[in-house]
């Protein structure tokens, strides 16, 4: 069993990674349907939290169905960061998580995210700041440095556990590296095998299918996986590792009918978490992920796209459900 201050986790648990614009509570609730074990929020902006800001009090929605879940903050001010964990608490997550590794531009610019790469010393004041001012477990995600001249993983890893952090999620590029290249899961190892180190060590990069997950899992020898951009539209990876630890087998992938279902689900939630319009407007850059690869979708993805209730939902998902019972895929 795994360990997060007094949160239990299964033996290796399989997270879902905190995206923007991606893991918010519709979408957490169909990772943890097919059996995600633990959620993180999109990230959060301390700066937007203090100024009371629409966008960033609406990330702190969380529901007990999806518990453990944590909230993800970002900034790059100690005392704008220990006072967005104290908004933070007031909604009870189970934990506060630091984002040390979102390497966008806007991020980074502000001195934030990836950009704290460049400076520890302010690394690890901000995250003394947040474990200061809340009773909550406090984690971090981070990188392996700025780029491959700076990697500094090992170091980080040491002095985060020494200020208070109970978990450390390792994404295996640099900032440099963005999201390209392969991640190098041989640093995570050394971090995981360096007897100093006493926390969760959990990895994230490149996890795509469950053998792979099983690959790393043995070969790197962390304590769990976090998986994000794996699980866009595809919410059965969590399930489909799980079923593959368990028993060696690799499960079907999800018929037509099932991905609808799911496209389905999740514009319901969407629509009753942000209103039926605004729901399926933002609905509309998951379509193309939930059906990657199947022939002949453009047209049906056209028409989603114009759909505004879910009734006019209901109407496409029952032609594309008729249209692909008929459709052979060995043609």
């Amino acid at each position: 069993m795994i360990k997060i201050g007094n949160i239990e986790l299964p033996e290796f648990p399989l997270l879902l990674a905190p995206m923007e614009d991606v893991s918010d509570p519709p979408f957490r609730k169909l990772c943890k349907m097919h059996g995600a074990d633990m959620m993180y929020s999109e990230f959060i902006s301390s700066e937007g939290l203090i100024r009371d800001a629409m966008k960033s009090r609406k990330k702190l929605d969380i529901f007990d169905y999806e518990r453990p879940v944590g909230i993800q903050i970002f900034g790059g001010d100690e005392e704008a960061m220990a006072l967005s964990a104290k908004i933070v608490e007031t909604v009870n997550p189970d934990i506060v998580d630091i984002n040390f590794g979102c390497p966008v531009k806007k991020v980074v610019c502000k001195g934030a995210g990836a950009g704290v790469l460049k400076d520890i010393d302010l690394m690890i004041r901000l995250t003394k700041a947040v474990v200061n001012s809340t009773h909550l477990p406090v984690t971090v995600k981070t990188r392996l440095g700025w780029d491959t001249e700076s990697i500094n993983i090992m170091e980080v890893a040491e002095r985060l556990q020494e200020v208070g952090v109970k978990a450390l999620t390792i994404h295996a590029r640099t900032r440099a590296q963005m999201y390209k290249g392969d991640a190098d899961w041989n640093y995570i190892h050394q971090v995981k095998n360096n007897p100093n180190i006493e926390i969760p060590i959990f990895g994230n990069g490149d996890i795509d299918s469950a053998q792979k997950a099983w690959e790393y899992k043995n070969k790197f020898d962390c304590d769990g996986i976090m998986i994000g951009r794996g699980a866009i539209g595809y919410p059965w990876i969590f399930n489909e590792v799980k079923h593959f630890f368990a028993t060696g087998e690799i499960l079907p992938e999800p018929t037509i009918t099932q991905r609808l279902e799911a496209v389905r689900q999740h514009a319901e939630w969407s629509k009753d978490w942000k209103g039926e319009r605004l729901g399926l407007i933002e609905m509309r850059q998951h379509y193309s992920n939930y059906f990657r690869g199947i022939p002949h979708f453009k047209d049906f993805r056209r028409q989603f796209l114009e759909v505004f209730t879910l009734e006019e939902m209901d109407e496409v998902i029952e032609k594309a459900d008729q249209f692909y019972s008929q459709y052979s895929f060995d043609a």
